[in-house]
């Protein structure tokens, strides 16, 4: 059974706190957790949302106590099984022009190594959605391979275009909308990872995997015109053969 600690966000709110790191297995109890509750329907649980290593319960103190939900929460964890959470799998085309990656030349130089060698560790692994955050759609993914992990730049952008493709500390990320931001740039996605209308959901989720796979910028740029027009489609790796169709 994996160590908890349960510590109250306000009068709404309940954190289960698993852990002060990030780690993929500790993300997992809190992705089991998070499957468990859902799965259970308990009255007066308003909304759970996954971090890192914890994950914060909303709830409604009229129809459950914080004393109850601790309560269940308790008779739930030594059950729980970390495989219950497992997540879609995705391939997402990935541009690695230098026209698209500002920080390529600059990642290759503090890794030594080249930016074709930066492109081939980065497109070669296959990605942990660890949680959603900062901004909607935005997927933390990690583990970089550890000759990529670098410190956020010191002077941040103003703006970044969306779809970039950044990388920081052992994290990387497609960012869904233009934005301030301080990683490194090192290629750019046509894939829309959220969509600004009523009910829209991520296209990405915690506990799903996803791996790169780089594209030419004449593909890029087709696939960006396809995803303007509203008829680039992006499905999970597993449901069919090929990322886009």
């Amino acid at each position: 059974m994996p160590k908890y600690r349960l510590l109250p966000a306000g009068d709404t709110a309940l954190v289960v706190e698993f852990g002060d790191r990030i780690d993929r297995e500790l993300n997992m109890w809190v992705l089991a957790l998070d499957h468990r509750l859902r799965q259970t329907q308990i009255e007066g649980i308003v909304d759970c949302v996954p971090t890192f290593r914890s994950l914060l319960v909303h709830y409604d103190p009229l129809l459950l106590s914080a004393a109850a939900l601790m309560a269940r929460i308790d008779v739930l964890i030594p059950g729980l099984r970390m495989t219950e959470a497992a997540g879609r799998t995705w391939r997402l085309p990935a541009c690695y022009d230098a026209s698209l990656a500002p920080d390529l030349d600059d990642v290759a130089a503090r890794t030594s190594l080249s930016p074709a060698q930066v492109i081939e560790r980065h497109s070669a692994v296959t990605y942990h959605v660890y949680m959603l955050g900062f901004l909607p759609g935005q997927a933390y993914m990690g583990d970089l391979p550890p000759e990529l992990a670098l410190p956020r730049r010191e002077c941040p952008r103003l703006r970044v275009p969306a779809g970039s493709l950044a990388i920081a500390t052992t994290m990387t990320c497609i960012f869904p909308m233009e934005t301030p931001c301080g990683w490194h740039l090192i290629g750019r996605s046509p894939v829309r990872l959220w969509e600004r209308t009523l009910g829209a959901e991520a296209l990405l989720a915690p506990g799903d995997k996803v791996t790169f796979a780089p594209v030419s910028l004449r593909e890029y740029e087709d696939l960006a015109a396809r995803a303007a027009e509203g008829v680039l489609k992006i499905v999970p790796a597993d449901e069919t053969v090929g990322a886009a169709a």
